[in-house]
């Protein structure tokens, strides 16, 4: 069974971008999204993806995920019978020592926020935080992309 491990905070700034490696437009929706088992197709540059997620643990940095590359032209037609909502953001990629960054800059109803994501190997693995890292939010359920979509950052 995979596992992620991730970490996810709030960006101050964009200085982040200066540092970027990549940036690529992700746009998204969600064939379920209860916590237990979201499911979710995805447009990320060229590719196409069809991705199964698990409810997270206690702290909400760890839980099971499951996903597949699938032809672009399927995840247009899964597109169609989403769920109402679709997220639209940039993901940029910064490295950080071993581990790296990835940054979303969203748009549309979710215009004006900006998280970053961590994969660690374990929960407690140390990294060094950017200085345009800013608060932590993992766990906290209104970040997560599956609630972004069914309540917007700009309603909030």
């Amino acid at each position: 069974m995979a596992q992620e491990i991730e970490k996810k905070f709030l960006v101050n700034g964009d200085a982040f971008k200066s540092e970027a490696s990549k940036s690529t437009r992700i746009t998204q929706g969600y064939l379920s999204s209860v916590p237990e088992r979201t499911v979710r197709v995805r447009i990320k540059g060229s590719s196409g993806y069809i991705t199964i997620k698990g409810i997270g643990n206690a702290s909400g940095s760890s839980r099971y995920e499951w996903e597949k590359e699938i032809p672009v032209s399927e995840v247009e037609e899964l597109l169609k019978i989403c769920e109402p909502g679709v997220i639209d953001k940039t993901r940029y990629e910064v490295k950080c020592g071993n581990l790296k960054f990835e940054i979303d800059e969203f748009y549309g109803d979710n215009q004006g926020l900006v998280v970053a994501e961590i994969e660690l190997p374990t929960e407690d693995t140390h990294f060094e935080k950017p200085t345009w890292l800013g608060v932590e939010v993992t766990g906290d359920a209104r970040y997560y992309n599956s609630m972004l979509m069914k309540n917007p950052y700009t309603k909030w």
